[in-house]
């Protein structure tokens, strides 16, 4: 039996590394990272007085030959500020991968930024990331990622990001392991992204000197179905990237759902008998998946 369905491009967004766009020699080392994702910050990690230099700095750093095993990301400053007006400039003339929009809290924020790019020519594989780091963003979700999703014609928002930092200090939330007071919002998150078929990043762990606490968020974070995390620290990535890839039972229940069904008489049935289990071809599609992801991280 031929199952005739489209078949969509494989990214991993196990590992999505914040780098200063002001700190010319982090910049430089970006390129030789195991990262999915480096996100090239205009933000928060430049101060007020720097941020001609950073821009000045992002797009000498892309006239250069870029990364090609990894996307790319330029953090803004909010659209509706003068700052975030000159770094939507300098994106467009860097042409990363994504623009990543800070502090989203409605359509409109990311409707602006979608006009902005195609007022300007910006071709479609431009796309746009939404930070979600306020509780309007948050009680918002659903909305902004189903709006201009990449499903969507014409759409660019390919992934959401959880800003918890921002998130704690604008709801009294005090940091504790476990996260249990944010984790209902952080599955609000997850649900909206799911909802519209687009990639969803835990937000930072900041003390990277803690290699547990970092491990057991990462854990947290996969089991919640975060696709990855944001990260502040390459010491941080080869443990997220192992944390958000595939674990080997995992791979062996794959390969041995597909080998099921690719039996003779599996053919023409949508659910079988694996082991004493019911199968059916929906476990079939998520273990094929599975093993192609797998095969982008090896």
């Amino acid at each position: 039996m031929v199952r005739n369905k489209a078949v969509k491009e494989i990214k991993l967004w196990r590992s999505a590394l914040s780098v200063p766009a002001v700190n010319r020699r982090a910049l430089e080392k970006s390129k030789t990272l195991a990262a999915d994702a480096v996100i090239y910050d205009l933000e928060d990690s430049v101060a007020h007085g720097r941020k001609a230099e950073a821009r000045e700095n992002l797009e000498q750093f892309f006239r250069q030959d870029r990364p090609s095993h990894q996307a790319t990301a330029i953090r803004i400053n909010p659209l509706d500020t003068e700052t975030g007006q000159e770094d939507m400039r300098t994106a467009l003339a860097c042409q990363p991968d994504a623009i990543l929009l800070p502090k989203v809290e409605t359509v409109a924020n990311v409707a602006a930024a979608s006009a902005m790019l195609n007022r300007n020519g910006a071709p479609l594989r431009i796309r746009l990331w939404a930070m979600l780091e306020t509780p309007a963003g948050i009680v918002n979700a659903a909305a902004i990622a189903g709006a201009y999703s990449q499903a969507s014609a014409g759409g660019r928002l390919e992934a959401l990001i959880v800003g918890v930092n921002d998130l704690r200090s604008a709801t009294g939330v005090a940091p504790a392991p476990g996260r249990a007071y944010l984790v209902p919002w952080l599955m609000q998150v997850v649900l909206a992204a799911r909802a519209y078929d687009i990639a969803v990043i835990d937000g930072v762990y900041n003390d990277f000197a803690d290699s547990e606490g970092f491990a057991a968020e990462c854990e947290e974070a996969r089991a919640m179905g975060f696709d990855g995390k944001m990260l502040i620290h390459p010491s941080q990535i080869d443990p997220a990237n192992a944390h958000f890839s595939p674990s080997e039972a995992a791979l062996a229940e794959a390969r041995s759902i597909v080998d099921a069904f690719a039996k003779p008489e599996a053919q023409g049935h949508n659910v079988i008998d694996l082991d004493g289990r019911m199968v059916e071809r929906l476990h079939l599609e998520q273990a094929e998946a599975l093993l192609a992801k797998a095969g982008q991280s090896a």
